[in-house]
């Protein structure tokens, strides 16, 4: 019933787990998840969690922090791996000045051509964005990403660039930290996204929502934050839990 449009599975903190973590989240509602392949290592493995569980759908692209290592041949291969089956979108991509691992200007560009690549492709894009908002938006804006369409991952921020960004064609990705006390303008835009351009996610192992805060984050935890936004705008959870998985099948473009 559940979709968590975006967790890490295919890192170090679950290794050896896969298998029992994919059956807690089928247990809690989840019945699909998009793994995030961030870097040669982590797409390596979205692609085996990908053939060896039905529930796992790939999202594939190259992580900011990771820009200064972007190259003609990564990109090459990434053209090749965005073809394949069970890819639903392409990312995670974007700008992460936090910790500022590679030069903006290096960042920017990365990003750029990773966008024109989905759009090539046709492909959905799922964005980064860390203490970077005004140069995401520039980007995505002046590229057209939202010609194919795209998620704003784990999404932090305020009403008004709810409102920029779904201007430009983006959809809304609610993580955990809706349910956190220190993040009441979250809520509101849990409140006021149009109900069918919202989407939930975990972002695991980061982000566990309350009752979970500080402990490692799992995909069976996104029922958390489709509840936070069932409280939020006084609907059902069933309601929710059903739009938002539809909302994700559609923007994926996969069948129920």
């Amino acid at each position: 019933m559940l979709f968590d449009t975006h967790t890490h599975i295919n890192v170090s903190q679950f290794k050896g787990e896969e298998e029992a973590v994919i059956k807690r989240a089928k247990e809690h509602d989840v019945t699909r998840l998009a793994v995030v392949g961030f870097d040669t290592e982590t797409i390596q493995k979205t692609f085996k969690l990908s053939r060896q569980y039905e529930e796992v759908y790939a999202i594939i692209g190259w992580h900011p922090t990771e820009a200064g290592t972007y190259s003609d041949a990564i990109e090459e291969k990434l053209i090749a791996q965005l073809q394949e089956d069970k890819v639903v979108a392409m990312g995670e991509m974007g700008l992460d000045y936090y910790w500022d691992t590679a030069p903006k200007t290096v960042q920017q560009d990365v990003f750029r051509r990773q966008i024109r690549v989905a759009k090539e492709l046709n492909l959905p894009i799922s964005i980064h964005n860390r203490e970077a908002t005004e140069d995401t938006y520039k980007v995505l804006k002046e590229e057209h990403a939202g010609d194919t369409g795209g998620i704003m991952h784990s999404f932090n921020l305020d009403t008004y660039w709810m409102e920029k960004f779904l201007d430009i064609g983006m959809h809304i990705s609610l993580s955990g930290v809706l349910t956190f006390k220190n993040a009441p303008e979250v809520r509101e835009v849990a409140k006021q996204v149009p109900f069918d351009k919202v989407l939930i996610e975990t972002d695991a192992p980061y982000l566990a929502p309350m009752p979970n805060r500080g402990k490692r984050n799992e995909p069976a935890y996104v029922r958390y934050v489709a509840e936070e936004i069932a409280k939020q705008r006084e609907l059902p959870y069933e309601e929710v839990a059903r739009q938002t998985t539809q909302n994700a099948l559609q923007l994926f473009k996969l069948t129920d």
